[in-house]
């Protein structure tokens, strides 16, 4: 879980990185975590030390390439300081979860100092009935929601009384870089990766003219498969398809939504489909029902769904994932058809051919304008995300956790629904941009309909498949 020192970032890290140079595309992740009382302050900071020394990247700050076509890289920050970091304030006036949220919308927007590591704690103190929130900010190019979850892991106890966890280990020691040695070590990077393509060019090269002359037009066939798949993925758009959240800015809303674990298995078990299939279908007829109170509709709505590329034996820090770009059916009034319609949709998406290379395209949108890259994210209409979390309560130096909110950046959509499941509730958080949705509680009223309609005991009853 740790990342090298010196260690360049990622082709998907840097394009998290690199996009936040549109402002309306910052790509900082929000964790809102209630709490039944308030953490001890003292063994929170401690454990968050221990954390920060098992896993550096806590501790590491980026340094951007003097060279436009390398990776920016990590490096140990010289002056670390947890004081930089965490800090503790009383909860703002009714003191409720309302007002934890209010208080998390502006980190949601606002840039870290880019001369520190990418993420910050807040402590809220004071809650109604003792209880206490935190609010923590990471920047997506540090981690995705399985690290996130795997940070959680290592930070919380399984029971109220911290687990006793030994000596501390030894602090990983800053570093101060040169420009020189930038230039050089990004000299050196570049030489050695035109050498690997070259390599590899050569290798493919070979087998390719074999199946070329054994089978030309299914080479061909293939090559044509594969361009249509990258231009799915990143290709410009005319716009949103949204006739009604098309406008884009930088002020949030942050709303939530929470339904229990068993009652999304049920419908999603009506319509043989997943979890993941149910939460789609109940933010699809949301939206649907959205733009119904506008007096408009919207049959198809182009969404970002990210895509896991995880192995199994896969414990590194940073993203694993890629951004697969759909439309999504919307207009179907019932929800168990456009459930068994949404899984059709997800399951082609996890075969696009382009999926193994979607670095090399991450690689390459880092090389263009953002201005283009914008333009592509701002013509989407929606993210959906799902992560899944500890399955048991656990509890953060003393405090138990009876909420976990994530609320993923919008880079550029409407909105960003994240559902995260914890203890066997299902916790949905969500990201507005409010210059597309200027009403965010009419929209969520709709979301609430929505999942109201998907997990009532009718929505469980078996929907017939679809010819």
């Amino acid at each position: 879980m740790t990342t090298p020192s010196g260690a360049y970032m990622g082709a998907s890290d840097a394009f998290s990185w690199h996009m936040e140079r549109d402002p309306v595309l910052r790509p900082s992740i929000v964790v809102a975590v209630l709490l039944d009382r308030p953490p001890d302050w003292d063994a929170l900071v401690a454990r968050v030390e221990r954390t920060s020394r098992l896993m550096p990247s806590l501790r590491q700050r980026v340094i951007d390439s003097p060279v436009p076509a390398v990776a920016p890289r990590w490096t140990y920050d010289p002056h670390f300081d947890l004081t930089w970091h965490m800090r503790r304030v009383p909860a703002p006036e009714p003191r409720t979860w309302d007002a934890v949220l209010r208080l998390a919308h502006g980190p949601a927007m606002d840039t870290f100092d880019r001369a520190r590591p990418l993420w910050e704690l807040t402590l809220v103190e004071g809650l109604e009935n003792g209880a206490a929130a935190l609010i923590v900010k990471v920047h997506h190019s540090l981690s995705d929601g399985v690290s996130g979850m795997r940070l959680l892991a290592a930070m919380a106890d399984p029971k109220r009384k911290p687990r006793a966890l030994g000596k501390m280990p030894p602090a990983p020691l800053g570093e101060k870089v040169d420009h020189l040695t930038l230039v050089a070590d990004a000299a050196g990077l570049m030489t050695a990766q035109l050498t690997r393509l070259a390599w590899r060019g050569a290798e493919a090269a070979i087998p390719a003219l074999l199946r070329s002359a054994r089978d030309p037009a299914g080479l061909a066939r293939g090559a044509v498969a594969m361009a249509r798949s990258v231009y799915r993925t990143a290709g410009p758009s005319s716009g949103a398809m949204s006739p009604l959240m098309r406008e884009r800015a930088t002020a949030r809303h942050l709303a939530v939504m929470e339904v229990s674990l068993d009652a999304m298995k049920a419908a999603a078990k009506a319509a043989d489909g997943t979890v993941n299939d149910a939460y789609l279908t109940v933010v699809t007829g949301g939206l649907r029902r959205y733009h119904e109170r506008h007096g408009t509709s919207a049959e198809s709505l182009r969404a970002v769904v990210p895509v896991s590329l995880r192995t199994e034996d896969d414990t590194g820090w940073g993203n694993r994932i890629t951004l697969q770009r759909l439309i999504l059916p919307v207009g179907e009034l019932e929800p168990g058809v456009r459930m068994r319609a949404l899984h059709r949709v997800i399951e082609a998406a996890r075969r696009e051919p382009s999926l193994p290379v979607t670095g090399m395209i991450a690689g390459a949108l880092n090389m263009l304008p953002v201005g283009y890259v914008g333009g592509i994210l701002k013509h989407v209409d929606f993210l959906a995300s799902n992560v899944t979390g500890p399955q048991a309560p656990v509890y953060l130096a003393g405090g138990k956790i009876t909420g976990l909110f994530a609320f993923g950046p919008t880079i550029g959509a409407s909105l960003n629904t994240t559902l995260l499941s914890y203890a066997g509730t299902c916790h949905i958080g969500i990201n507005i941009d409010t210059a597309a949705v200027p009403d965010p509680d009419v929209l969520l009223a709709c979301l609430q309909e929505s999942l109201a309609e998907v997990t009532v005991p009718s929505a469980a009853e078996p929907v017939p498949a679809q010819p």
